[in-house]
């Protein structure tokens, strides 16, 4: 056990990035702490840790053990359960990273529901619009549109038919008229969304008769899915977001959809962990539970 308490104790260093905050978790004395990460790098053979009066950062040799270190600790709670035999009864915790429009609006009450049905377990949600390195950050699982960037990654399928939508609220199409035609988006004001620095300002929609890739312009961007959604809601241009972001609004009819003859680029909606060891009991009945209630949302609108 106390080379479990060793492992458990470098996993919560290196997510809180200090070792005080990890003793304190654990209920360790600041000693007992850096007695049991010595022991672990003499057992290793190497250092972890880089460390100063003001930070620590994993070394090299440390980024390339945390995942290990993590799949081992999710083996022995994996084992723990099977021996309770209860397999009705998840328990652990689970740190889970989402967009933050779709994280909001549409999975927060699921989780509500998922956790009211095993309540056993912890739940630690990270909203944001930059992508989680779910090798590096404290984050077990992220919920994530499009093909995943890294093949490495397990990729859960949630909502493979999702796409993106051209939409805006009807007082703005009442002011300026409704586009006809994707090219006609440059006539308006688009509401455009930032990631990883790069604004994303070139919309593609696929018609009968091919794609169409428009560059769009207008005086909002914003790196928060959400306040791009919200602009829209409130009438300062068109936005161009997933369907499974909007689809609220439109039933409520506070946004309406454009274009329903051109079908915007796919958004599959994936749930992402490192690792295939990963995959526990928790993970897949998580994966199950959000794939049921991706597939009763309504259909995207209009295309072909």
């Amino acid at each position: 056990m106390k080379a479990l308490i060793e492992l458990e104790f470098f996993v919560r260093a290196a997510d809180y990035g200090s070792f005080s905050a990890a003793a304190r978790s654990l209920d360790l004395s600041p000693a007992a702490a850096s007695a049991a990460i010595k022991r672990l790098e003499t057992e290793l053979h190497t250092r972890l840790f880089v460390r100063s009066t003001r930070s620590l950062r994993l070394t090299p040799d440390g980024e390339r053990f945390l995942q290990h270190g993590r799949i081992a600790l999710q083996a022995i709670a994996d084992g723990e359960q099977a021996l309770r035999g209860d397999k009705t009864e998840l328990r652990g915790s689970l740190q889970l990273s989402m967009p933050s429009d779709l994280g909001r609006h549409v999975v927060l009450p699921w989780l509500d529901e998922f956790l009211a049905r095993h309540p056993a377990l912890h739940l630690r949600v990270q909203l944001s619009d930059r992508l989680a390195d779910v090798y590096r950050q404290p984050v077990d699982l992220a919920l994530r549109y499009g093909a995943p960037a890294d093949s490495a990654h397990v990729a859960l399928p949630l909502l493979p038919e999702n796409r993106r939508v051209a939409c805006a609220a009807p007082d703005y199409l009442a002011r300026t008229g409704r586009p006809q035609h994707p090219q006609d988006l440059r006539r308006h004001n688009c509401l455009r969304f930032l990631l990883s620095d790069d604004v994303h300002a070139r919309w593609r929609f696929h018609g009968a008769d091919g794609d169409s890739l428009v560059g769009v312009d207008g005086d909002r961007v914003s790196d928060d899915g959400d306040a791009v959604r919200l602009w829209a809601v409130a009438g300062h241009g068109i936005a161009y977001k997933s369907w499974l972001d909007v689809c609220g609004d439109v039933q409520a009819g506070r946004l309406e959809v454009l274009l329903p003859q051109w079908r915007g680029e796919a958004a599959p909606l994936h749930l992402i962990c490192a690792d295939r060891h990963l995959l526990s009991p928790v993970v897949r009945t998580l994966h199950e539970f959000l794939a049921g209630r991706c597939a009763l949302m309504p259909p995207p609108p209009g295309g072909d």
